[in-house]
């Protein structure tokens, strides 16, 4: 991928700048059953997916789940619930430009479809049993969290009109004053 405009520039900056916070912030985790279920995970999903879409949205999170990996903070299960509910947030919210259905996609991608796919890593790749759905509750209940603290945070930024702002500048539309 070549950067040659300051579109794609601000992009990779604003997804290494959620990528920090989200690996900064991972000692907020809670252990729901089999695994650690990281809610900022999930809100940098969401916020992500407004701002970036779901490219570079899925991107933040694979770089988040393989740093907090490599620092021994997350767990292999972070790849495929991050990563879909990552990209499945950005794609509902590219196509509706709606903030619940960024939310839908990352409890749905994450919660569902991320705990599932969860399955084969963990017994193929962490060598543990488990069944099909075993990971479908802590999920959900993880990415409900940190949705739900998402969903807030970007009803207020709407309210104060910084949204708009902070998205126009993503899409290299700021006032030129």
């Amino acid at each position: 991928m070549k950067l040659n405009n300051k579109f794609e520039s601000k992009k990779l900056v604003i997804s290494s700048m959620l990528v920090a916070l989200a690996v900064s912030l991972s000692s907020f985790s809670i252990p729901i059953g089999a695994s650690k279920c990281f809610p900022i995970q999930h809100l940098i999903n969401v916020i992500a997916a407004v701002f970036l879409g779901p490219l570079y949205g899925t991107g933040a999170a694979f770089c988040t789940s393989l740093i907090r990996n490599l620092l021994g903070t997350g767990s292999l299960l972070a790849f495929p619930g991050s990563m879909v509910g990552a990209f499945l947030a950005g794609y509902l919210y590219q196509h509706t430009r709606k903030f619940f259905a960024a939310c839908i996609g990352e409890v749905l991608g994450t919660g569902i479809l991320g705990a599932v796919l969860c399955y084969p890593v963990a017994t193929m790749l962490m060598g543990k049993e488990a069944a099909v759905f075993a990971y479908v509750i802590p999920f959900l209940l993880s990415t409900g969290c940190g949705t739900a603290m998402a969903f807030v945070l970007l009803g207020v930024m709407e309210q104060s009109g910084i949204i708009h702002v902070l998205q126009n500048i993503v899409r290299g539309k700021e006032n030129r004053e």
